[in-house]
C-alpha cells in the first residue's frame, strides 16, 4: 500500500527514542520529511544526523525542547516551515509519569506530570491542529491505561483517559477543516521505558513472563510495529479515520 507520505512533513515529539523514534523511521523510509523533538539535544542530533546520512537527504531536522515548555509549540511549527514551508500532520508522545499508587503518588509528582504529560500534549494539539490544512493529521501516543488501568501506575490511568476524551474532543472541533485526530495506545512495547518498569520487579524476568502471559500473541511488540501503525494513522491512507483511540497491544486489553 502507498500511504501517499512523500515529501509531507511531520513533527514527531520524543521523536529520538522509543516509540517516537520508531515513528520516525517509518514515516523516513516513506518518503516523509521530519522534525524531530526531544529533551536531549544530543540524542535529537544524533537522530536527525542519523536519518540524513541513512537516506543521503535531508529528511529531518531537529529541535531540542520539552513539551511542557509553551513555547515548544511554536518553535516546532517554526522549525517545520523553514526547512520546507508546511506540515502536514504531527505524532504527540506524551512521555510516562512516574510509577506509584494513588496513596503513595505526591502532589508535586501529579502536578509535574500534569504539566508535562496532560497540558503539554494539549497545547501541541491545540496549537499544532488549528494550523494543519485539510487532510492534516495528528495522533497522540497515549497507553492502554486509557481503558484499563495498570497496577502501580495511578498518575498514568488519572491523566491518560482524559487526554483521550480531549483528543476525541479535538477530532470533533477539527473535523469540519478536514484535519484528523486520533489516539494511538500501546501496550507493553519493547522499548526502553517498559524494560525500566520491568526491572523495578523484584525479578524482572518473572515480571516479563507474567506479563507476556497476559497478552494474546504471547509476546512483547517491537516499537517498529508501533511505528507502521502510527504513520498508516497519519498518512492520507486513513484518511476516514478520526476520534478513533487504537491499541496497539498485541490483544492486551480485553475490552472492545
Amino acid at each position: 500500500m502507498d500511504l501517499e507520505l512523500t515529501d509531507r512533513v511531520y513533527i514527531v515529539t520524543g521523536g529520538a527514542r522509543g516509540l517516537g523514534r520508531a515513528t520516525v523511521d517509518v514515516l523516513a523510509a516513506e518518503g516523509a520529511r521530519v522534525v524531530v523533538s526531544g529533551r536531549s539535544q544530543e540524542a535529537v542530533d544524533a537522530t536527525v544526523g542519523e536519518l540524513n546520512e541513512r537516506h543521503q537527504r535531508d529528511v529531518a531536522v531537529g529541535v531540542a525542547g520539552d513539551n511542557s515548555d509553551p513555547t515548544t509549540p511554536q518553535r516546532l511549527l517554526g522549525a517545520a516551515d523553514l526547512a520546507w514551508g508546511r506540515i502536514d500532520g504531527a505524532l504527540i508522545s506524551v512521555g510516562g509519569p512516574p510509577k506509584a499508587s494513588v496513596t503513595a503518588a505526591s502532589d508535586s509528582q501529579w502536578r509535574e506530570a500534569f504539566e508535562s504529560v496532560f497540558l503539554g500534549a494539549v497545547r501541541l494539539a491545540r496549537e499544532i491542529g488549528v494550523v494543519l490544512p485539510h487532510g492534516g493529521a495528528l495522533a497522540l501516543v497515549l497507553s492502554s491505561s486509557v481503558k484499563a488501568p495498570l497496577p502501580e501506575m495511578a498518575i498514568s490511568n488519572g491523566l491518560r483517559p482524559g487526554l483521550a476524551m480531549v483528543a476525541k474532543t479535538l477530532s470533533n472541533e477539527l473535523g469540519p477543516a478536514g484535519v484528523r485526530v486520533n489516539g494511538l495506545l500501546p501496550g507493553r512495547l519493547g522499548t526502553d521505558r517498559v524494560a525500566e518498569l520491568d526491572a523495578l520487579a523484584e525479578d524482572p524476568g518473572a515480571a516479563r513472563a507474567a506479563h507476556e502471559k497476559s497478552i494474546a500473541l504471547g509476546r512483547y511488540g517491537e516499537p517498529e510495529e508501533f511505528g507502521r501503525v502510527a504513520a498508516f494513522l497519519l498518512s492520507p491512507a486513513a484518511s476516514y479515520l478520526t476520534g478513533v483511540m487504537l491499541p496497539v497491544d498485541g490483544g492486551l486489553l480485553d475490552a472492545l
